[in-house]
């Protein structure tokens, strides 16, 4: 393989500038620390934003492209794999909170023991992180108060202890939100303003969030809202140590002759081949994608694939599932307008009760039916086009709104990421192959977690109700956590609680590859916290390079 002139050594190099990237990027360069941070992606500013939904939605304006970029899926190792755009994920600067509606709940002290807490389940690989909410707590108060979080500390009552409050009041509850939150009253159930990427406020700078409906999946064309781009990256830059080269896509890490990671080989948008080297690297591609890249670089040491002599790169996979009960009202409720996609939870339903019968829970919040127009919007059961489709549409449309859940995937030993044997993308690589068969925990999980929805829709007044359930775990979600878990045992983990690697002196990896559990809460703040955590704890072994 030819090279072009090798770019200078660096402290760290960062594979990755999406959440957990820039999060550490940030730290890390405002440490003293040299960056260089390799992107698969584009560098995309806010003018290039906009609320065009067939291009966002329909038509991979800001999702991978399935030509250049395919993934497979199988239910099982027998089975044979299928093209299909398995969990997505924004490759870009800023990943996918680009365009992301920003739901930032913490997870609660459970959540980091459920093996303790639920027990044994047959066919699950359950299993306790080896860290503690306690250890991460303060990871999750700087993230809040760096990104500008809008929520209401105490309004969650099942929310875990936290050593400060939010540093913005909520954001405006829309009227869809009045329904949900008068549901649960009627009910009995504690519900919250959800915690936002937003500003409710003008804060540290920046102006407050600009509230429109064309949020999710299509990006923020005022650059007021909270995301990787518009806060982590700027921080990093205005150090002058963070060299963030986008359309680099890495092929793979090579070591040295002691074991350690000697360098990135990536290619440029011009198809030019360079080999970074550095004293450090983490991965921050996405669970999915670490694995993939650990597994692309083989070697004589790991025949199997990077710090994969455990066989484990890959395996305990998990996901979320979104899916809702669907109600209409007589009055309108306008699920589109004022900021759109969620403003109002609740966890009544998160923590693992054993008498339902399945472990573990959800949050359940309140979302709009269409993101945000009709073209994407139908109700449940009806015609997708056609004169009756479009009655449909006039007569419900703003009439409508949905209570939908975050499902909790349970992790198991043979759901995993691997190497297609057959496909490969634009690059010749191949590409990551998701085996994954929903265990009947899941699929009891959502059902309950969706007839709570629909007792919500029941009591705020709805006129009908109908419920989705989901039959299959399919990562809609976006999220994606477990591929190289850590733990304390090199038998049983990848990474160690520092999320290095058993086997790999300088390597790190920071997105959600080390989570031991998906757990039933939206995972990007934990990922931000554990980011900042672990360059925490680099700077602190390492030590920052003295500078002239």
């Amino acid at each position: 393989m030819a090279f072009k002139t090798k770019p200078a050594r660096t402290d760290v190099v960062i594979i990755g500038a999406g959440a957990s990237g820039a999060a550490a990027a940030k730290v890390l360069c405002e440490a003293g620390v040299n960056v260089v941070a390799l992107e698969k992606g584009p560098w995309r500013t806010k003018e290039t934003f906009g609320g065009d939904e067939l291009a966002n939605i329909n038509r991979y304006n800001l999702w991978p492209d399935p030509i250049l970029n395919p993934r497979t899926w199988r239910e099982t190792a027998a089975d044979a794999a299928r093209a299909e755009n398995f969990c997505p994920v924004p490759q870009m600067v800023g990943g996918g909170t680009v365009h992301w509606q920003g739901w930032l709940p913490r997870f609660t002290e459970n959540d980091f023991r459920m093996r303790t807490v639920a027990g044994d389940l047959p066919g699950a690989s359950l299993a306790d992180w080896p860290i503690t909410y306690d250890e991460l707590e303060p990871y999750y108060l700087k993230v809040e108060w760096a990104f500008g979080v809008s929520g209401e500390a105490g309004a969650n009552r099942f929310e875990s202890r936290r050593s400060g409050g939010y540093p913005c009041p909520p954001m405006p509850r829309s009227r869809y939100a009045d329904k949900f939150m008068n549901g649960c009253a009627a009910l009995g159930w504690n519900a919250f303003p959800t915690p936002q990427a937003a500003l409710s406020r003008p804060f540290n700078g920046r102006k407050a969030t600009v509230v429109s409906a064309f949020a999710q999946q299509h990006g923020d064309p005022t650059g007021t809202r909270s995301s990787a781009l518009n806060v982590f990256v700027p921080d990093a830059i205005a150090t002058g140590r963070y060299d963030l080269r986008p359309d680099s896509y890495v092929r793979e890490l090579v070591l040295d002759v002691t074991g350690r990671i000697k360098a990135a080989v990536y290619q440029d948008a011009d198809g030019d081949t360079f080999e970074q080297e550095a004293d450090v690297f983490i991965l921050a591609c996405g669970a999915m994608e670490t694995a993939r890249l650990m597994l692309l670089s083989r070697s004589g040491r790991f025949p199997n694939g990077l710090a994969n002599g455990s066989d484990l790169v890959g395996r305990n996979v998990t996901f979320h599932e979104y899916s809702a009960a669907v109600g209409t009202y007589d009055d309108p409720v306008y699920a589109w307008a004022g900021g759109g996609y969620v403003s109002a939870s609740t966890f009544q339903h998160y923590e693992h009760d054993a008498a339902r019968g399945f472990v573990s829970g959800g949050h359940i919040a309140v979302a709009g039916v269409g993101i945000p127009l009709p073209i994407n919007w139908r109700l449940p059961g009806t015609p997708a086009w056609g004169a009756e489709a479009k009655r449909i549409d006039r007569e419900n449309y703003s009439h409508s709104l949905a209570i939908a859940m975050v499902l909790h995937d349970m992790p198991q030993h043979d759901n995993r990421i691997d190497l297609d044997d057959t496909v490969v993308d634009a690059w010749g690589l191949p590409v990551a192959r998701t085996t994954l068969k929903a265990h009947q925990n899941d699929l009891a999980q959502g059902r309950y977690l969706i007839d709570r929805g629909a007792d919500i829709l029941e009591a705020s007044g709805a006129r009908t109700v109908t419920k989705v359930y989901a039959d299959r775990v399919t990562g809609n979600c976006s999220h994606q956590h477990g591929t190289a878990r850590m733990g304390d045992d090199p038998n049983t983990s990848v990474l160690n609680r520092w999320c290095r690697a058993h086997e790999v002196e300088n390597l790190y990896a920071v997105d959600g590859s080390p989570f031991p559990t998906g757990t039933g809460a939206n995972p990007t703040l934990t990922i931000m916290a554990n980011a900042w955590r672990v360059a925490d704890k680099i700077i602190a072994e390492r030590g920052a390079p003295a500078r002239a």
